[in-house]
C-alpha cells in the first residue's frame, strides 16, 4: 500500500486492465475492478531490486547457504519460454525468493509459504511488462504451485527431506505469452473534453505512442512527465485523474483514453518566510530570488530550497504551499510558506588528502554558523602540507623547516547586510608554500563585498594586501602588494560536490597597483570554465569538461614575486606531474610563468549505485609570456579514476600517468579525496 500513496502522491493515475477470455469490456473508472494493486506496487519495486544487481555476479552471493539442522536454503532457477531476458530480469527483481535466497527459511512448510507469496508478485511483474496472458507456477521440489491451489502439502512433504541434506530446488516457469500492445492512445484534455493542441501538449513530452507495448510503467512515467510539462507551465496543480483503458484480450490489444486536468495558470504569491528566533528572517529572505508575480514551476521551488540552504546557520527548508485551487489568493497566485530550522551553531573538524607526487596533506577547521544571529560565519582553519619531492633545484631543501608547508586562516561573513542581497566578506591568512620551485612566506588579508544577483550567479569585489618574501632559483624577492580584485561566478550544476548536469564559469581580474607602498605593479587574470552532461536520465554516465585560462601583465616575470605566477600540475590541474611542476624551467627546475593554459575531460560512469570508474585526460603547462604562445610544450597524463558514492558526495581515488614523460618525472600517481576532481 505504501507504494500505492506514493504514486498517488505524485497525483498519477494507475491504468487498470480488466481481461477477459474474449470480447472488450470498459472499465467504469481509474481505479475500479482491473489489474490488482500489486501490479502497481510490482513495477515500484523494481528500482531497490535493481540496486542489488551488481552483487548478483559475486559467487559468495549468489550461492545460496549450505544446508543445516535448523535451516533449509534452496537453490532458485527461473525458466522464461522463449527466453525474454526483460522478462527474467522483471521475474527476479519482483521476486522475494532471489531476494532472500542468501535468508534461509528454517523449515518446508515457511518455504512454501514464501514460494505461495511470490506467485502473485511474479504474475504483477508480468502484468507489468505488457504481458496480461502470462502462465506462471513455481516448482518446490518437483511440485508446482499455481495462483488459487488450495492444498500446498504435497510441496511442503516434497520439500521436507532436503532439510539438513541439501538445498531444496525451486524453478519459477513461466510462459509470458503474447504482449499486449497499445492500439489507440486519446488523451484528453478535461476541461474541454477534447485533444491538446500540439503546441499546448508535444509528442515529445508523451513519448507513448499506439504500437508500443501496453506497461503500466511506461503509462505511469508517461503521466508524471505530463504533469510535470504543465507544471513548468505555471500550472501548479495539473493531475492526471481519469485512465480509461479498453483491454481486447483475443488482439492482445488496449485502448487506451487518460484524462488531463492541466489546472489554472497561477503565478507565485505571497512569499512568507519563519525562522527560528535565533535567525534573522531578513536574511533567509534575501536569498528567495523569485518574487511576487513571476513564474511557478518546480525547479522554481527547488532553486528557493538550494539556495536558503546555502546558508550554514539554516538546516531543513520546508516550502509550503496551497493543495489545491481554493487556496489561490484574491488575484489568483500561489502563496509560499517558507520554514527553516538551524543547524547546531558550532562545528569543528579534519580532513587528510594524498598524494604520490604532491604529498600529504591535513586541514583541522572550526566553524561558529551564526556568531550574531544574523547567519554570520566564522571560520578558523589550518593546513599543514608535506612535499615529497622537492625538485631538483633544492630550493625547498636549503630551509630549516625542509619540505613543510602550511597555512592558518580566518574567514568571515555577514550576510544580507540591511536585509540585501550585498554579503560583508572578511579573511587574513598566513601561508608557507613550499613547491619544485620555489619557498615561499607570506600573509595578506581582505575585505570585500559580494552581490549576489540569483542563485546562480555573483560578483564580488574587494580590496587585497599581502605581504611576503619568495625564494627560487632566480633568487629573492621581498614583496608588498595592493589590489582591487573583481571576480564573479555562474553556477548552474546541480550538485557540488558531483555534479551531472550544467555548467561553472568563473573569472577574475585583479589590478595590483604600484602604490600604497605596493612593490611591484601588474594585472592579473584568471578564468575557468567546466560543463557537465549526463548521457542517461538518471545520470550513470557523465561526461565532464574543464578549461582554465590564466595571464599576467603590466610586470616581467623576474618582477614577479614566485608564487603570483603561473604553474600547471598536481591533483587540481593537471593530474600525474607534480604540483606546480609545469611551466618555464631552467634546467629542470620550473621557474613559473605570465600565463596559464590547462584542461580535463572525465567519463564519469556508475557501475553500481555506490561503485564508479573515471577514465580522464588532463592536459596543460604555464607560459613565459603574457599569453599562452606555446613555446612550452602543452604536458598530457591519462588516468583511471575509482569513486565510491556517499551520501554526501565521492571518495574519490585518481592513477594518472605521464604520456610524455620526462627523466626525473615518476611514472605514475595516486590521489585520494572528496569530491570530484572539478
Amino acid at each position: 500500500m505504501r507504494s500505492f500513496l506514493l504514486l498517488q502522491d505524485c497525483v498519477c493515475a494507475i491504468p487498470r486492465f480488466r481481461v477477459r477470455e474474449s470480447g472488450f469490456r470498459r472499465s467504469s473508472g481509474a481505479f475500479r475492478a482491473a489489474v490488482p494493486l500489486a501490479v502497481v506496487m510490482g513495477v515500484v519495486q523494481l528500482s531497490p531490486a535493481r540496486a542489488q544487481g551488481f552483487f548478483d555476479f559475486l559467487p559468495w552471493v549468489q550461492s545460496a547457504p549450505e544446508p543445516t539442522a535448523s535451516t533449509l536454503p534452496y537453490e532458485l532457477t527461473v525458466v522464461v519460454a522463449g527466453d525474454e531476458r526483460r522478462v527474467r530480469q522483471s521475474i527476479l527483481d519482483a521476486s522475494t525468493l532471489q531476494r532472500l535466497r542468501s535468508d534461509p527459511p528454517p523449515d518446508a512448510d515457511a518455504l512454501v509459504r514464501r514460494a505461495e507469496l511470490d506467485l502473485p508478485r511474479v504474475v504483477d511483474a508480468l502484468w507489468g511488462a505488457g504481458y496480461y496472458n502470462a502462465s506462471v507456477a513455481i516448482e518446490v521440489a518437483g511440485v508446482p504451485l499455481r495462483i488459487g491451489m488450495e492444498s500446498t502439502q504435497a510441496a511442503i512433504a516434497a520439500a521436507a527431506p532436503y532439510r539438513g541434506r541439501a538445498r531444496a530446488p525451486i524453478r519459477i516457469v513461466v510462459d509470458p505469452g503474447r504482449a499486449f500492445r497499445l492500439r489507440n492512445l486519446r488523451i484528453v484534455d478535461m476541461r474541454t473534453n477534447g485533444p491538446f493542441a500540439p503546441e499546448t501538449l508535444p509528442d515529445y513530452v508523451v513519448k507513448l505512442e499506439a504500437g508500443d507495448v501496453a506497461r503500466s510503467a511506461d503509462v505511469v512515467a508517461a503521466q508524471t512527465r505530463i504533469i510535470d510539462h504543465f507544471r513548468a507551465r505555471s500550472q501548479p496543480f495539473a493531475r492526471a485523474p481519469r485512465v480509461d483503458p479498453l483491454v481486447d484480450h483475443p488482439n492482445a490489444a488496449v485502448d487506451l483514453t487518460l484524462g488531463i486536468d492541466p489546472g489554472p495558470v497561477a503565478p507565485l504569491g505571497e512569499i512568507t518566510v519563519r525562522t527560528p528566533d535565533s535567525i534573522d528572517a531578513r536574511v533567509v529572505r534575501s536569498y528567495v530570488y523569485p518574487e511576487p508575480g513571476d513564474p511557478y514551476s518546480p525547479e522554481t521551488i527547488a532553486s528557493i530550497r538550494r539556495s536558503i540552504s546555502q546558508i550554514e546557520a539554516v538546516s531543513a527548508v520546508r516550502i509550503r504551499m496551497p493543495e489545491d485551487v481554493s487556496g489561490l489568493d484574491a488575484f489568483g497566485r500561489l502563496p509560499l510558506d517558507i520554514e527553516t530550522g538551524e543547524r547546531p551553531t558550532r562545528a569543528a573538524g579534519v580532513s587528510a588528502r594524498y598524494s604520490t607526487r604532491d604529498g600529504p596533506g591535513v586541514t583541522a577547521f572550526f566553524t561558529h554558523r551564526n556568531l550574531f544571529g544574523g547567519a554570520e560565519r566564522l571560520r578558523l582553519e589550518a593546513t599543514a602540507a608535506y612535499l615529497t619531492e622537492s625538485g631538483p633545484g633544492n630550493i625547498v631543501r636549503d630551509s630549516s623547516l625542509r619540505e613543510f608547508g602550511g597555512r592558518v586562516s580566518a574567514s568571515f561573513i555577514k550576510p544580507a547586510l540591511g536585509g540585501t542581497r550585498f554579503d560583508l566578506l572578511m579573511d587574513a591568512n598566513a601561508t608557507r608554500e613550499a613547491t619544485e620551485g620555489y619557498l615561499a612566506e607570506s600573509a595578506g588579508g581582505s575585505i570585500g563585498i559580494q552581490r549576489r544577483f540569483a542563485e546562480r550567479i555573483s560578483a564580488r569585489v574587494r580590496v587585497d594586501v599581502e605581504t611576503g618574501k619568495t625564494r627560487d632559483i632566480l633568487g629573492e624577492i621581498d614583496y608588498t602588494i595592493v589590489g582591487l580584485p573583481v571576480s564573479a561566478t555562474y553556477d548552474s550544476t546541480d550538485k557540488q560536490l558531483d555534479p551531472s548536469r550544467g555548467v561553472r564559469v568563473t573569472g577574475e581580474i585583479a589590478p595590483y597597483f604600484k602604490a600604497f607602498g605596493s612593490t611591484v605593479g601588474f594585472t592579473r587574470f584568471r578564468g575557468s570554465a567546466s560543463g557537465y552532461y549526463a548521457v542517461d536520465e538518471e545520470a550513470r554516465v557523465v561526461l565532464a569538461a574543464r578549461i582554465g585560462v590564466g595571464s599576467i601583465s603590466g610586470a616581467d616575470l623576474l618582477e614577479l614575486p614566485a608564487n603570483l605566477r603561473f604553474y600547471a600540475g598536481g591533483g587540481g590541474s593537471v593530474r600525474g606531474f607534480a604540483y606546480k611542476s609545469l611551466s618555464p624551467m631552467i634546467g629542470r627546475v620550473p621557474i613559473g610563468g605570465r600565463s596559464l593554459l590547462e584542461g580535463s575531460v572525465e567519463a564519469r560512469i556508475k557501475i553500481t549505485e555506490t561503485i564508479g570508474v573515471v577514465p580522464f585526460v588532463d592536459a596543460g603547462s604555464a607560459f613565459a609570456s603574457s599569453y599562452p604562445d606555446f613555446k612550452e610544450p602543452i604536458r598530457v597524463a591519462a588516468g583511471l579514476g575509482l569513486r565510491y558514492y556517499t551520501a554526501i558526495g565521492p571518495i574519490r581515488l585518481d592513477v594518472a600517468a605521464p604520456l610524455d614523460r620526462k627523466r626525473g618525472e615518476a611514472p605514475i600517481a595516486f590521489y585520494i579525496g572528496f569530491g570530484q576532481a572539478f
